[in-house]
């Protein structure tokens, strides 16, 4: 039989195929396809490729090459179709089981009571109220101190700074974050040690600082600047040293598992906490980026605090209590 009546000779098939791609196209015939049809519509869409191959090989005549391409083209739309955008699934994640893993995470709470029990502390040791009076010095060094005076020596509104200028520090601000973010995990690695050595450093240099400009009279214009974005980049520094902390004591404390599946298994648990540390780190450098620098009232940058930080206590706290 020559080439071209063979291909000619499948037209009950692709007629076949032609059907299955109605009923599929309809939502309500495709749900009551069984797996046996689903089977046959899969062989027919690739014999039909095969029949499309040989007729543009040899020719055929021009309609039923064209007629070949387009069920291809429509069987093919039909069986490799993406899936829906489930928003059901991802209220789900997103606003139960995320929330309950982050409230019972025992790491989280460690790197939580950690950096804010030596912020605090080191804040208080900083500030005019302290019983020791050079600590800031030696936590930080005296340059240290100095240029941050300078640094914010001249108040944002009169800085001036430019549309663009602001785009280009979100994306440096973002990267720049996120460093600090990826260190202190990494640092968790290390048998978890290493993520709460991590954690108390940023604590104790953040605190200091804190506390030391609470002391100048640039306190208004350093005040103004980290007041907006602060919530959001202090709890994902926090998020990345309890994730790392996490992977860190799953190579000690193996539950009975190898080490290599005890730390698979704590990865998979430290997704969660560091997918929300990325997303803060992203919110920090966007208000970092474009409202802290900016000339608007300092009470606007409160709110956003104030509500960020609402925000936070909501997802972390009430809904990953009532989720229990």
């Amino acid at each position: 039989m020559k080439v071209a009546d063979l291909v000619i000779s499948r037209r009950d098939d692709w007629r076949e195929l032609e059907q299955l791609c109605q009923a599929i196209e309809r939502r309500k015939t495709r749900r009551k396809l069984s797996g046996e049809q689903l089977a046959r519509f899969a062989a027919l869409y690739r014999s039909a490729c095969a029949d499309l191959a040989l007729a543009d090989s040899y020719q055929l005549p021009p309609t039923t090459i064209r007629y070949l391409h387009e069920l291809v083209g429509r069987a093919h739309n039909q069986l490799y179709r993406s899936r829906a955008f489930n928003f059901r699934a991802w209220k789900q994640e997103l606003l139960v089981n995320i929330p309950r893993r982050l409230f019972h995470d025992r790491a989280l709470w460690l790197a939580f009571a950690v950096f804010w029990g030596f912020f605090f502390g080191s804040m208080y040791l900083a500030s005019d109220l302290s019983p020791l009076p050079g600590f800031k010095e030696q936590a930080v060094g005296e340059e240290m101190l100095q240029s941050m005076e300078q640094m914010y020596d001249e108040p944002i509104a009169q800085r001036g700074r430019e549309a663009d200028f602001d785009s280009a520090m979100f994306g440096f601000y973002v990267q720049h974050n996120t460093g600090i973010g990826l260190r202190c995990f990494a640092m968790g690695l290390l048998l978890g040690v290493g993520g709460l050595f991590a954690t108390i450093y940023n604590a104790v240099a953040l605190g200091t600082v804190f506390g030391h400009m609470t002391t100048v009279p640039q306190a208004d214009n350093f005040f103004d600047f980290v007041t907006a974005h602060g919530p959001f980049e202090l709890t994902a520094i926090v998020l990345s040293a309890a994730a790392g902390m996490r992977l860190g004591f799953s190579l000690v404390s193996t539950g009975g598992l190898s080490r290599g599946e005890s730390l698979l298994k704590a990865s998979r648990e430290a997704m969660p906490t560091m997918g929300v540390a990325i997303v803060l780190f992203a919110g920090a450098g966007l208000i970092e980026g474009f409202l802290s620098p900016s000339a608007a009232p300092y009470a606007l940058k409160a709110l956003v605090a104030a509500t960020s930080t609402t925000l936070l206590l909501l997802y972390f706290v009430v809904l990953g209590y009532i989720q229990q």
